[in-house]
């Protein structure tokens, strides 16, 4: 992990074989994000994504089986409750997240729920025209799947701080741009 922009964690990932992750962009983890309010925090949540021109959104939990998507990006709000993620599968990381905590993860990255409070609600969203695909651990043809994570492009706009949001400039210089 390193400190990528105050208050925003970024995450690395090896390739992990069944899980690809991404050769480039990091996982983002902003903690407790401001102005989501104390009424109803997943609104909030969606609004928030979605004036940043992430959408095709859902409300739900988190699969508890290692999954990523090789052609989107992923947004995920902590609206309720509380989860342990792992992220970058078998050889990744574990980690708390909390109601209030935003993860953004790129195309490729692992993911899978190995804990969650019973009243955990979790807000996904994708960056504009992203039809995600649902890959499991092992499945699908390696070099495609890798080709079509590396082609994903950069959103023009983080999804929680807008056009200029750490992410933009983070991924940006991940990709050599």
């Amino acid at each position: 992990m390193t400190e990528a922009d105050p208050g925003v964690e970024a995450h690395y990932f090896e390739d992990g074989g069944a899980v690809p992750n991404n050769p480039a962009l990091p996982l983002l983890v902003y903690r407790q994000v401001s102005g989501l309010g104390f009424g109803d925090v997943a609104t909030a949540i969606e609004a928030r994504f979605g004036q940043n021109g992430w959408g095709n959104g859902w409300r739900n939990g988190i699969y508890p089986f290692h999954h990523f998507h090789s052609n989107a990006h992923e947004v995920l709000g902590l609206a309720s409750g509380r989860a342990k993620v792992r992220f970058g599968g078998a050889g990744g990381v574990s980690l708390e997240l909390l109601a209030g905590d935003v993860v953004v993860i790129p195309a490729g990255v692992g993911h899978k729920r190995e804990e969650a409070s019973g009243d955990l609600v979790v807000i996904g969203a994708y960056p504009p025209g992203a039809d995600p695909d649902l890959v499991e651990e092992g499945d699908g043809d390696g070099r495609a799947l890798r080709d079509s994570i590396g082609a994903v492009p950069v959103p023009a706009t983080d999804p929680v701080l807008g056009a200029q949001g750490p992410l933009v400039r983070i991924w940006r210089e991940a990709k050599g741009r």
